[in-house]
């Protein structure tokens, strides 16, 4: 029987150690954008308290947000602006981030936030997918330092109001170098897709020693420097925090280079094999469709395929373990197993995305510097076919934590 949430309360006294320090697995969980996007009445982060409460009730011990680092920071004139308007464009369901035009006030946010993570023994990873949620800002997105000035304002804020004591890392760009909404980035590794124009338009460029075995050597190149100085810059400015920068399968690991890398946080799904039956419409959310038969199809290929599938993602969660050691590093998965999109639907069910974590959790454990594992993509209370079901979520993560 569950406990409830309130019995949860102040009752994890395990230290707050950096990602790199961490010595038992933590059971993390992605709340992204949908804890302040789905803040309101009617949202299902509506009340703060209770669901980090029952976040804590169903094992878990860590999170990753999005720190919002885009809005805390200030605009080039220096104004700092307290409250945002993100419009709801359509009303196709939302996995994540909100399902009605609302307004956020990230700062505050934060302060309230935090404070209650802690209160409950969930320790927090600072992350962003800085992207600008329909609210009309476009400066920090195109701006050549935006990355660096935005979380550099942010943790200051954070500091100077005594919150980075229950952080254990910094997630600098989700899914790095292209899964996030910093334009400038983009535009800049875009310049890059022409080796050749790229030398005709930049003569005075630095062109770094390329390997030609890899697909586009100038743009991978370009993406690990930024990143290594974005990194070293904030060392500098804040030696308690530790940084990285999560991944996902579309980067191949030998192309990522970690050495001003606190930690791997390298994304893998069932979903990247390109071969689940059905995956793609499932997730496209086109409500004409016949979702039964589709959930039904997609099963049946995954039971007569399943042996293929696992010795698949049990050789990339092995490759990621490795990659990790060979730069002396932690890894985890903070977003993984099995689909990429799913959502609560009377046509669809959730034992696929039970069965992949049931699966890639026991893959992962297999590795010692695994050190920090979700569940799923869908630990929020949005998805209530999966946050429902405490019982599973707590033998879960006290498998991921043991």
């Amino acid at each position: 029987m569950a406990l409830g949430w309130n019995s949860f309360s102040s009752t994890n006294s395990d230290p707050v150690l950096p990602i790199s320090k961490v010595k038992k697995p933590l059971a993390i969980a992605m709340w992204d954008f949908s804890w302040i996007l789905r803040h309101h009445r009617y949202g299902e982060f509506e009340n703060w308290e209770q669901v980090i409460g029952e976040l804590a009730e169903r094992g878990y011990n860590a999170i990753r947000i999005d720190t919002m680092p885009h809005f805390v920071v200030s605009t080039k004139e220096g104004k700092i602006i307290n409250e945002f308007r993100s419009v709801k464009e359509d009303w196709k369901p939302s996995l994540w981030g909100n399902d009605y035009t609302m307004s956020f006030r990230p700062r505050e946010a934060l302060l309230e936030f935090l404070p209650l993570c802690k209160k409950y023994g969930i320790k927090v990873g600072l992350s962003t997918w800085f992207a600008p949620h329909n609210t009309g800002r476009t400066d920090i997105f195109n701006e050549q330092g935006g990355l660096l000035r935005a979380w550099s304002e942010t943790l200051y804020f954070l500091r100077d109001n005594n919150l980075l004591d229950n952080v254990i890392y910094v997630d600098l760009l989700n899914e790095y170098p292209v899964n996030h909404g910093y334009d400038w980035l983009k535009k800049e590794l875009n310049k890059r897709s022409d080796i050749k124009q790229f030398k005709i338009d930049n003569p005075e460029a630095h062109m770094p020693d390329l390997d030609a075995s890899k697909g586009n050597a100038l743009q991978v190149a370009f993406h690990n420097q930024f990143m290594k100085d974005t990194i070293r810059a904030l060392k500098e400015r804040f030696p308690e925090l530790e940084f990285f920068t999560s991944y996902d399968s579309g980067v191949p690991l030998e192309d990522i280079d970690l050495s001003e890398q606190a930690a791997l946080d390298y994304h893998v799904w069932f979903h990247h094999t390109g071969k689940i039956l059905n995956i793609d419409k499932i997730g496209s959310r086109d409500q004409s469709q016949n979702l039964g038969v589709l959930n039904k199809d997609l099963y049946s290929y995954w039971t007569e395929n399943k042996f293929q599938l696992v010795n698949w993602i049990g050789d990339r969660i092995d490759h990621i373990a490795l990659k990790a050691s060979q730069n002396n590093l932690v890894c985890g998965n903070t977003e993984g197993w099995g689909p990429i999109g799913w959502y609560d639907h009377p046509e669809l069910d959730w034992r696929w995305t039970k069965e992949s974590a049931d699966i890639c959790i026991d893959l992962a454990r297999k590795h010692d510097n695994y050190k920090f594992i979700c569940t799923s993509n869908f630990t929020h209370p949005q998805f209530k076919g999966m946050w429902e079901d405490v019982n599973w979520h707590r033998q879960i993560t006290d498998r991921i934590k043991k």
